[in-house]
């Protein structure tokens, strides 16, 4: 077996878990509105065919003053039980095993019965939380219980009780959020006694024949966040009190420590979870960017877990397990951590999807069906969208050709994996590379094919994934020596001067940035202990939440920032990853400026006007990220003949915004299925 820990069995005394493999949970959106559960039985019956050994679902509300939205999913009355039914028997028929997430949102809910343990607002919802009484805290017990009761006669194999994340019971965790001075606050045994409650409760009604996970946080990585010896007092209260699986989890909501995007090393956080498997006699999961099976497999084997939870991988891939069994760990499609199409869809209230899949959560509506009558289809450009829709196309059984003038598939991701934190990019291309060779789609790379090849090639329909060509703005002396377009940075690899200005401060402009206040000789990825030092994480726990103080930065150049909107540079940026990259220039010392105009370059540098003064910015190159536009030569002129093959036109060459790899997979996954 190639991964024998990992795809070892798992036996609990009570039921046996086929492997060690956890489909953490991820709230997709489909669980608040009834009528989407026959999609959410969908998703999940494809996850449980592919091998995962425990999945659990995205949060379950155990009352309506712990929704996270109005009217969200909630289990709190017999009526409930049918829409849950769906998804256990999908499950169940597939031979997998599932548990409700019960989660109380408390001060992080987005309505106004929000509650928590004491009236302290949070920063990410508009609405101050009411401070539950004493009655108010009973309640809330009930309700967890009842949840999980519910969660039983709807087949559950048990339920995770959400303890992490800063969510309801984390806030009367840590004294950051818990001001009581009643039995629920003050010392850490109060502050833990509605988590220990919550989990006796839920062993006393649901039987001893039930899974409870707890996950608890092990680092908050906020101030006021709890030490130590208090997760461990923590911990072994709720294996006493009946926990079956302790989870773990790291960081609230709120912290400015990110612990989930793509520039976080892998398994950053799995000895934490090692130091706690050594503190307690049950089965402690390990999670956080986690997206391949040898990793999980060396995190098990080395003894830092029994269990790891992947939730993100499961999205970008519902095979994850089944093909590491098989031997394909080739043929996994890795969750490259960018959260573009998953996390930052759910804070928008959007289904969450993937960007490298985009079947995701949308298994009932995008189905690649066999082509009742196959045609010849030429795919013009090897990027993003090109490789989506040839390989859909092939996989469907059309006979697909796709060109590319380089050299090497991939388009603008091998540009966006040189940016230091999103190595990860490369997992997609080499995905692609093979799926290629799966489908039998005929590649010709180093061919810059034109339109009389494609009208007298004999296809039927023409895909145009040309994607897009640096927008040179208007600017006095854009031809000059010291001007660089991003694509002579990242993909030409030009030399690059000390002092440099960035027109553009859109994705790529933080790209540029990110890739510029770096060292060219810097290791890549990022090793734990750099990246620990460089966020101020401690993960040996000495303090409270597990902060330190942040190392210095070493910026390899100084840097300006420009754009000429007024708006904040970055403001377009994915909401839960946006705020990752500003940190990271401003702590390099990167100058940001918005409202700017240019007026030239010359030999002594940026000439700008800001808030109506004139500057110069005494630059050694001025590089280029001020948009793009379409390449659509091959498309018909206007007017052209009719006959021939069809063309359709996707990704950048049919709309040059800002660099969209979601929408470009997406719009070529979705036309391949049509045709």
């Amino acid at each position: 077996m190639a991964y024998p820990h990992l795809l070892a069995p798992l036996d609990l005394g009570f039921t046996t878990l086929r492997n060690r493999v956890v489909m953490g949970s991820m709230h997709t959106g489909l669980e608040d509105r009834f009528w989407h559960y026959g999609k959410l039985a969908a998703f999940y019956r494809e996850r449980a065919r592919g091998g995962v050994g425990l999945i659990v679902t995205g949060g379950i509300s155990p009352n309506r003053q712990g929704w996270l939205l109005p009217f969200g999913g909630t289990m709190n009355f017999i009526g409930d039980v049918l829409n849950h039914r769906r998804l256990t028997r999908a499950v169940h028929a597939e031979g997998g095993k599932i548990l409700m997430q019960i989660l109380h949102a408390g001060r992080y809910g987005y309505q106004p019965f929000a509650v928590s343990a004491s009236a302290i607002k949070s920063p990410i919802s508009p609405f101050k939380p009411r401070e539950l009484t004493e009655s108010g805290v009973e309640k809330t017990i009930r309700a967890y219980a009842r949840a999980a009761r519910l969660a039983r006669v709807a087949g559950y194999d048990g339920v995770e009780v959400m303890g992490s994340e800063g969510y309801l019971l984390n806030q009367f965790l840590c004294a950051r959020t818990n001001k009581r001075t009643d039995r629920w606050g003050g010392s850490i045994e109060n502050r833990m006694r509605l988590a220990v409650e919550v989990v006796r409760r839920i062993r006393a009604v649901a039987g001893t024949d039930f899974i409870i996970m707890y996950r608890l946080s092990v680092l908050d990585l906020v101030e006021g966040g709890n030490s130590w010896d208090e997760i461990v007092a923590v911990a072994r209260a709720l294996q006493d009190a009946g926990a079956t699986i302790l989870n773990t989890g790291y960081g609230w909501h709120e912290a400015r420590v990110p612990t989930i995007v793509t520039s976080v090393p892998r398994a950053a956080f799995a000895s934490v979870a090692g130091r706690l498997r050594k503190e307690v006699s049950i089965p402690v999961v390990a999670s956080n960017r986690i997206n391949m099976p040898g990793v999980a497999e060396d995190i098990i084997a080395r003894g830092d877990a029994d269990m790891v939870s992947m939730a993100r991988p499961f999205l970008a891939d519902p095979e994850f397990v089944a093909k590491a069994a098989s031997g394909r760990t080739d043929e996994i499609n890795t969750c490259i951590a960018c959260n573009q199409a998953c996390l930052d869809h759910t804070f928008a209230n959007k289904r969450a999807t993937c960007l490298v899949n985009p079947r995701a959560c949308h298994e009932t509506e995008l189905i690649y069906t066999k082509a009742a009558a196959p045609k010849r289809i030429a795919v013009v450009g090897a990027g993003p969208a090109g490789l989506s829709a040839a390989t859909v196309a092939a996989e469907r059984g059309h006979a697909v050709t796709l060109f590319d003038a380089d050299a090497r598939i991939g388009g603008q991701f091998n540009i966006a994996m040189r940016i230091p934190g999103k190595e990860e990019f490369a997992e997609t291309i080499r995905y692609f590379r093979r799926r290629l060779e799966q489908t039998g789609v005929d590649l010709r790379l180093g061919h810059r094919v034109t339109r009389d090849e494609l009208l007298a090639g004999g296809f039927d329909e023409v895909i145009v994934a040309t994607g897009v060509k640096v927008r040179k703005p208007a600017i006095e002396g854009i031809g000059h020596p010291k001007v660089l377009s991003y694509l002579d940075v990242l993909r030409e690899l030009r030399p690059v001067g000390r002092r440099v200005a960035i027109i553009g401060a859109g994705g790529i402009g933080f790209d540029v940035g990110e890739y510029l206040v770096h060292d060219e000789a810097h290791p890549l990825p990022v090793p734990v202990e750099e990246w620990a030092a460089e966020w101020g994480v401690d993960l040996a726990v000495r303090g409270p939440g597990g902060l330190a103080k942040a190392a210095e930065p070493a910026p390899a150049r100084q840097l300006w920032l420009l754009q000429r909107k007024a708006s904040k540079p970055g403001a377009g940026l994915g909401k839960t990853s946006g705020w990752v990259h500003r940190t990271t220039l401003a702590r390099n010392g990167v100058t940001m400026m918005a409202g700017v105009q240019y007026e030239r370059i010359d030999d002594a540098g940026l000439h700008i006007v800001v808030g109506g003064e004139r500057r110069v910015l005494d630059v050694d190159n001025v590089v280029i990220c001020a948009g793009q536009e379409s390449l659509v030569e091959l498309m018909p002129e206007e007017g052209a003949p009719k006959g021939g093959p069809r063309f359709h036109k996707i990704g950048g060459a049919a709309l040059a915004a800002e660099l969209d790899a979601k929408r470009a997979i997406r719009e070529g996954a979705e036309l391949a299925a049509r045709l």
